[in-house]
């Protein structure tokens, strides 16, 4: 909320918000600017911008304008939010206006709604679907190449061939992950062209720090597939425990549903997908123009993930048959 005339009116307005089943008051600020950074840093999805003057041209009967800025990246999540938004400011203020300004209250709204839909405008749905169908694609494909490595090995007869070479685990990794890295870099470039040239996604942001947030992604999806590749016996297994990651990603991350309507313990959930934390970086990139200052929330947990898991990988590698 950015509150440039803190008056009674403008707490009321906020209060009704808050008390709403739609609304979470994250922040209050007195800067436009720094109301909009939040809002395109994906920190809040919503922007109530309260004017300069806006009790004084109320109690003068002037109908003053209230502005609610939001983030359209997800058209979904937004629609139910701004039909909320005009109930309240229907009645927020009935219990306001008495005295001199009681017949105001049965009648017109004593102020303008105003609502503007930021980095998307026209709602445009693929927007928001295509760079997430990136995510999940990656994800299902990443997973799966590197989740048959060694259960192939195995169902095969030369995992003994494999360990008895002199390389180490830490090669012996990179050499099944790094093929896959060229292949998730094909995948990515295709899915991008497609989006650009069929659907007409703006690609606003630098292409640079999306191609370094694909690659982070695209490993840290290769780490995960390895770590289950350690873990089962056959093919059947490894495919199956792919099924059992894909779905979360495709659930949890915010591709399927808004991220904020989901219950807090999913959303805990959540956050501890790569999906996720992908998703907000390519969507604030190609839509809202994000640096790596807006990204870097998002890119830390990615680079974490895939320490992680690489790290999983290595103390659960065996080299024994059994």
């Amino acid at each position: 909320v950015s509150i440039a005339d803190p008056g009674v009116y403008a707490r009321s307005i906020v209060a009704a918000m808050r008390n709403s089943s739609y609304f979470e008051i994250v922040a209050e600020t007195r800067s436009p600017s720094e109301a909009r950074r939040l809002l395109q840093e994906g920190k809040v999805l919503f922007v109530l911008e309260v004017p300069v003057n806006f009790s004084r041209d109320l109690v003068r009967g002037a109908t003053p304008d209230l502005l609610l800025e939001v983030d359209a990246t997800d058209p979904a999540s937004s629609g139910y939010a701004l039909s909320a938004f005009n109930t309240i400011a229907n009645t927020a203020l009935r219990d306001d206006l008495k005295g001199a300004l009681k017949n105001r209250a049965p009648g017109a709204k004593p102020f303008n709604a105003i609502t503007h839909l930021l980095y998307n405008p026209e709602s445009n749905t693929q927007y928001n679907i295509v760079p997430g169908l990136l995510a999940i694609i990656l994800t299902m494909t990443m997973v799966l190449m590197t989740c048959l490595a060694l259960t192939r090995e195995r169902e095969r007869g030369t995992y003994e061939n494999l360990i008895a070479m002199p390389a180490t685990p830490l090669e012996i990794m990179l050499g099944k992950i790094i093929p896959n890295i060229a292949v998730g870099a094909v995948q990515s470039a295709i899915i991008l062209l497609l989006a650009r040239f069929l659907f007409h996604v703006p690609m606003s942001g630098s292409l640079g720090l999306l191609g370094v947030a694909l690659a982070i992604y695209v490993v840290a999806n290769l780490a995960v597939g390895y770590v289950f590749s350690t873990v089962a016996q056959n093919q059947l297994q490894a495919m199956q425990m792919t099924t059992f990651f894909l779905l979360p990603a495709i659930l949890l991350s915010g591709f399927a549903f808004p991220f904020m309507g989901m219950p807090v313990w999913a959303q805990w959930i959540g956050e501890m997908l790569p999906a996720t934390h992908f998703l907000r970086i390519i969507r604030g990139i190609l839509l809202k123009d994000n640096g790596l200052a807006e990204c870097w929330p998002d890119m830390w947990p990615l680079l974490l993930f895939t320490f992680a898991m690489g790290t999983i990988a290595l103390l659960r590698f065996r080299r024994t048959l059994d």
